[in-house]
């Protein structure tokens, strides 16, 4: 399917990085469940809400720190690099297709990016080693050092408006695509889970690698039930 397709376009979940270490949201020993979320009204609103934020950041970082690329994203890497894959669309916040050698440019990601700081009102990038810094020797998180705003890191939270950008970007590759290709998806969180069901209706072809089932096994035309590095160390040079 890959060979005969025009454009392929990649869609990642949590699955793909799990094998790297990285645990996903909704096992029930997850240690998300620990350290939940806290909602972007609730961390607008309260100075203390913003520092428990940050204090569950930090802590879920320590979790699986120094986590590399896995083969799920070394095969994503590998079809973009040959010219098959424009882009990977993916719900994962934790920069590993970077890692793995995809430029800012060929990574679409719907749920921001957890590995670094953004000012909610003017938009400037702080790295996270200079806002772990001041928030533990102060207690308090920093504020934007162009304008002085409020610092969150740069993910979308509950509540917080999708990324208009990125979700045009996502939009655009898989009505152009003829083969949408998922890997470590459950497929169940909105709106990024609508994108696989468009690009089926738009005429694409749907594989879908994913170790459980997903709402749209019944339509996908190829449903593979497996590890996603075993399946895409093949595209692994």
């Amino acid at each position: 399917m890959i060979q005969d397709a025009r454009i392929v376009a990649g869609f990642t979940g949590a699955g793909i990085s799990t094998e790297s270490g990285i645990p996903d949201f909704r096992s029930p020993d997850s240690p998300w469940m620990r350290h939940k979320p806290i909602s972007f009204d609730l961390f607008l609103q309260s100075a203390e809400a913003r520092r428990e934020a940050w204090r569950r950041k930090f802590a879920m970082d320590d979790l699986y720190r120094g986590a590399r690329p896995g083969l799920g994203h070394l095969g994503f890497a590998s079809l973009v690099a040959a010219g098959r894959m424009p882009a990977v669309v993916t719900q994962n916040i934790d920069g590993l297709h970077q890692a793995s050698g995809l430029g800012e440019d060929q990574v679409i990601e719907l749920h921001g990016n957890g590995t670094y700081a953004k000012c909610l009102s003017c938009g400037r990038r702080h790295e996270l080693e200079w806002v772990r810094e001041s928030f533990e020797a102060e207690g308090e998180p920093p504020n934007c050092r162009i304008c002085g705003g409020i610092l969150k890191s740069a993910t979308i939270s509950f509540g917080q408006t999708m990324p208009e950008q990125a979700m045009r970007r996502a939009q655009k590759l898989t009505a152009s695509c003829d083969l949408f290709l998922v890997a470590g998806s459950s497929l169940v969180v909105y709106p990024a889970a609508a994108f696989p069901a468009f690009a089926k209706d738009n005429g694409a072809r749907l594989v879908i690698v994913n170790r459980e089932p997903t709402p749209l096994d019944e339509t996908a035309d190829l449903v593979i039930h497996a590890e996603i590095g075993s399946v895409f160390s093949v595209f692994v040079p």
